[in-house]
């Protein structure tokens, strides 16, 4: 699976795939994981595109945002879809991640 990323000064923005789910976090995870060993520790996960989820999925976006944390790093969400808040509200991850409308203003907020 290709991951496309970006950087904008130091905040690594990923674009996730359409599923974030049991069959896509594994490499999903391991492609961030070598860019967090790389120094990039400011993340912005763009999930415009993200419209399923499964509970791995959901709880593997949990063990980033701490591997991230434990390293003195940040885990931030832009553009989520209306799908992908809804999923957010009901397993309350909304309060766990700071979520943004658009991918400039999750950037932004590194600053």
């Amino acid at each position: 699976m290709q991951i496309n990323t970006e950087t904008f000064g130091d905040v690594l923005v990923a674009h996730t795939p359409d599923e974030v789910t049991e069959d896509t976090s594994p490499q999903f995870l391991d492609a961030l994981s070598a860019s967090i060993e790389d120094g990039q520790l400011n993340v912005v996960l763009q999930m415009d595109r993200s419209d399923q989820f499964d509970s791995v999925g959901l709880t593997s976006l949990v063990e980033l945002k701490e591997k991230l944390r434990s390293v003195g790093g940040s885990l931030k969400i832009s553009g989520l879809p209306e799908t992908g808040k809804r999923v957010f509200e009901v397993t309350r991850l909304d309060s766990r991640f700071e979520i943004f409308d658009s991918v400039i203003d999750a950037v932004s907020s590194f600053r």
